[in-house]
């Protein structure tokens, strides 16, 4: 040694460096931090530049950076950069990770599962994306199998608009894609799918009805339903009479019927009878869970409109889903 350079013993870098002596050696028996010197008796020493190698260690290390690949940007064959943007990369798998177990957490709490649903949930909620996407399109292919006619369109309709779970979903999208998975494993969901995953054309959705009439009918309907929901008016509002009113003397000329009670119920039945709300429930909570924009025109009417046509009559024994 020239008597320039400063060398450190075990104890000496442990009080500069804060790492544990048991630590130091055990990098140093590994070769990560081969020592600078050795004193006649064998002890090992540590100049400057191992302090600093040192330091780099442990930055690394609270990076959790494995030994493995410390040891290659040690070695000049990995640089720093190139493992910071690795790090980056799984640091933000792990955060939206624990994003998807809070909000997981928050679902639990909320709906108060036992110990079995709760296992289920996070079962469902933990599988990957690839495995996720892959129990609705099988789902959605053992529509064909039902053999109704509208099974292959329906099947067709649901793979324009799969749902998918983001890796980082909020509070409600974990909450719809629960429900749908809850749907979607239900045989009788998938025979209700298989008959009306899309709503009848407009001049089949008044059943006894003249196709053109029924067509124009029903559009008149939908439109009026859509310009209430845009101006937020609720189907038992005073503002919802003068819709009702319009919309059912639109039909009592078309059909060349009397206005009153008789008609609205009638209206009430046919659209009920056009109208799955489990259906229009699904796709609801496809467009939470893939974060779409729910538009008033595209919401199914008939629910609206029915509660409205009831308005102030007695509620009848079977009830309304909500949709």
């Amino acid at each position: 040694m020239n008597g320039t350079t400063s060398l450190h013993s075990i104890g000496s870098l442990s009080t500069r460096t804060g790492v544990p002596v048991r630590t130091i050696r055990f990098y140093s028996d590994i070769g990560l931090l081969p020592p600078s010197h050795r004193t006649p008796a064998g002890y090992r020493s540590y100049d400057n530049a191992a302090l600093i190698r040192l330091q780099t260690i442990c930055a690394l290390r609270e990076l959790d950076v494995d030994l493995g690949t410390i040891r290659r940007v040690l070695g000049g064959e990995l640089s720093v950069a190139e493992v910071a943007a690795a790090r980056a990369d799984a640091t933000e798998l792990q955060i939206r990770v624990l994003r998807l177990r809070r909000n997981v957490l928050r679902h639990l709490a909320r709906r108060g599962h036992n110990p079995e649903e709760a296992a289920l949930v996070h079962q469902l909620i933990r599988r990957t994306s690839e495995e996720r996407r892959r129990l609705v399109t099988d789902f959605i292919d053992g529509l064909t199998a039902a053999g109704t006619p509208s099974a292959p369109t329906a099947a067709a309709a649901l793979r324009s608009a799969v749902p998918d779970l983001p890796d980082d979903p909020t509070d409600a999208q974990v909450a719809a894609w629960m429900e749908i998975t809850e749907l979607i494993t239900d045989d009788g969901f998938r025979a209700r799918m298989a008959h009306a995953a899309l709503p009848p054309a407009d001049e089949d959705a008044l059943p006894g009805v003249a196709a053109g009439t029924a067509a124009e009918l029903v559009a008149f309907a939908r439109q009026a339903v859509a310009t209430a929901r845009e101006s937020g008016t609720d189907p038992q509002d005073e503002e919802a009479v003068a819709v009702v009113d319009a919309v059912v003397a639109r039909f009592a000329s078309a059909l060349g019927r009397p206005v009153g009670p008789e008609l609205k119920e009638w209206m009430a039945e046919r659209f009920e009878e056009g109208h799955d709300p489990l259906v229009a429930r699904y796709w609801r909570l496809v467009w939470t869970v893939n974060d779409w924009q729910v538009l008033p025109g595209h919401l199914p009417f008939q629910p609206w409109l029915i509660e409205a046509l009831r308005r102030g009559r007695p509620e009848r024994d079977t009830p309304r889903p909500s949709v």
